[in-house]
């Protein structure tokens, strides 16, 4: 890369290549704090993207602050310690489709905060937060003031995890203080920090660690929402059968049902949610499939249509006169009459 001979260059081999038969150990800086404005602003541009994947980059400020890049390689992980001004980076899919060998993206925010999307998710990483971005999709990384961070490049080959997993903590933001996200936090600090004076048998042994880490992390994030997940359908199920208990209850509401299953009222529309249905919506179907059913035997004879609408938890009959007609296209009265909608 061509700097005017002001800043040091950029190695060839140092950007992530995806590959573990890259040299174990190398190292390379770049400063643009010497040249002009327009000087540092193309050779930024051109170190970002040399360094980590191809990304467009835009500044955030007037004059773009002096930047520093510098690089270390061990094995198959490549580590950079950043620092420059406001600036947002975008990958796009034009770039993703120059063939680049995919590569997650581990980033340590040290100063500054930095607001990451991906896989229709935004996070905030503030200071002491990490976050993972998968560079075989787009992403855009904003942060408007003075930043620093160490970023960890590793060959998607290399990690032994499922797409699933993966795919569901991009752009997630992970506190360096607590459970296996502190391990892999507080490893690679300290792996960047000595990388310079590993040899080449030890840095690659420290790379494998890295990357047996971020497994962890993967797995144990990914196994802790498979068992949410879980957890969720069966609250969901139980909530259901107390509802269809409870069903001509004209007094069941979203307080009651939460208080009977032990669960807030906020978790409880949480659950319908999941489904793509409201609470409300959910109560109301089986209600008025109920009604459907009933006004159809020789009990709607005795009880009328009022009757039947009060047996279901329908206080209500014009209320629910006008559900059923937006439900089923006919009046209760028609349906019962042999007047159902075909199909």
């Amino acid at each position: 890369m061509h700097t005017s001979g002001k800043a040091e260059t950029m190695a060839p081999d140092v950007r992530a290549s995806g590959t573990s038969t890259a040299a174990s150990l190398s190292t390379a800086s770049l400063s643009t704090a010497p040249l002009s404005a327009s000087g540092r602003a193309e050779v930024w541009h051109e170190a970002v993207s040399h360094t980590f994947v191809p990304m467009a980059v835009e500044f955030l400020e007037e004059v773009p602050s002096p930047g520093t890049i510098v690089s270390h390689r061990l094995g198959p992980v490549l580590m950079s310690r950043v620092r420059a001004g406001a600036q947002m980076v975008t990958r796009s899919r034009r770039m993703i489709a120059e063939g680049d060998e995919p590569s997650i993206i581990l980033t340590l925010q040290e100063r500054g905060t930095a607001v990451k999307e991906q896989d229709g998710r935004e996070s905030v990483v503030r200071p002491g937060e990490f976050s993972l971005t998968d560079s075989s999709r787009v992403f855009r990384k904003r942060i408007d003031e003075d930043f620093s961070f160490t970023s960890f490049h590793f060959p998607r080959a290399e990690l032994d995890v499922s797409e699933r997993d993966l795919r569901a903590l991009t752009a997630t933001t992970f506190s360096g203080t607590e459970g296996s996200a502190a391990l892999v936090a507080t490893y690679l600090s300290q792996m960047v920090r000595h990388a310079p004076g590993l040899d080449e048998v030890v840095g690659r042994r420290a790379a494998a660690t890295a990357l047996d880490l971020l497994a962890m992390l993967v797995d144990d994030r990914g196994g802790r929402s498979r068992q949410q997940v879980s957890h969720n359908a069966a609250s969901l199920e139980r909530v259901k059968e107390h509802i269809l208990r409870n069903l001509r209850d004209p007094d069941l509401s979203p307080a009651g049902i939460a208080e009977a299953n032990f669960v807030s009222v906020r978790f409880l529309h949480k659950l319908f949610q999941q489904e793509g249905v409201t609470l409300g919506t959910w109560i109301r179907t089986q209600r008025l499939e109920r009604c459907g059913r009933d006004l159809l035997r020789p009990m709607a004879e005795e009880l009328g249509v009022a009757g039947i609408a009060r047996r279901w938890g329908f206080a209500n009959s014009s209320h629910f006169s006008r559900a059923f007609r937006e439900a089923y296209g006919v009046s209760p009265t028609d349906w019962q009459a042999g007047g159902r909608p075909t199909g």
